[in-house]
């Protein structure tokens, strides 16, 4: 595995770099380009992580993560949140809290109200399409806090995984007095790998889930109130992970 500064995709490469390495991972001003809106729409967003509920199911018996989540289909321009719903995954792809219907906070509705939210997740599933066919989504969204409050945080307490979806997007929405939370990326099949450190708000790592394993590793404090905001968005088709279980 390399050490380097974050090995940023050129826009014009988003497709390609997805079809051929496995992830792409844009700048911010890039990932407003995507949207269609400014860094300043994608901004209204951020407040609402102030507010997210906290993670009962940790496993590992940490406090360290707080999370809403909400689920949408998208078909052609056309983006409809469902009703509210368990988050699932298998024990195949997260060994510490598969199998397991999580019941999370849903995103606010005033912020799945914004018009930076839409245009983002629209956006994106776009991108996903060019990529591989395989319209109607099914789109799950995370929004995600990590602390360290009482010491370490961890973005990624299963370790280095893949989703078991078709696409992952990891956007860094702001990190604040803390140190670490690295993204660490694998070849599924092969030895290479990358590893590089998210730094500015609306960075975003979108990956192939069928080519590339990945992970955050744990963020430590410098100061007080450290945490790491992310937005995690997954696209499957066929439907929810959970629908037959």
């Amino acid at each position: 595995m390399t050490t380097h500064a974050p090995p940023f995709t050129d826009i014009a490469q988003l497709t390609s770099a997805l079809r051929g390495s496995g992830y792409a991972l844009l700048r911010p001003t890039d990932v407003a380009t995507l949207a269609g809106c400014s860094l300043a729409e994608l901004n209204t967003l951020v407040a609402s992580w102030d507010h997210l509920a906290p993670d009962n199911y940790l496993k590992d018996g940490g406090n360290y993560r707080r999370r809403r989540h909400s689920c949408f289909i998208q078909d052609g321009a056309t983006l409809t949140q469902t009703a509210h719903r368990a988050h699932w995954q298998p024990v195949e792809y997260n060994a510490l809290h598969g199998g397991m219907h999580r019941l999370f906070e849903p995103v606010d509705p005033a912020t799945v109200a914004l018009p930076a939210w839409g245009k983002l997740l629209r956006a994106l599933g776009d991108a996903c399409s060019r990529v591989r066919a395989g319209q109607p989504w099914y789109v799950e969204a995370h929004q995600f806090r990590i602390d360290t409050l009482e010491g370490i945080g961890r973005p990624t307490p299963e370790g280095a995984h893949r989703d078991g979806v078709d696409f992952v997007a990891v956007l860094l929405v702001g990190r604040s007095h803390v140190k670490g939370g690295e993204t660490r990326i694998f070849q599924a099949e092969g030895p290479d790998g990358k590893r590089f450190t998210m730094l500015e708000p609306w960075t975003l790592i979108l990956l192939d889930d069928a080519t590339v394993i990945h992970e955050s590793t744990p963020i430590q404090p410098e100061g007080a109130n450290g945490h790491r905001d992310t937005l995690v968005l997954t696209w499957r088709t066929g439907g929810f992970q959970g629908d037959t279980e």
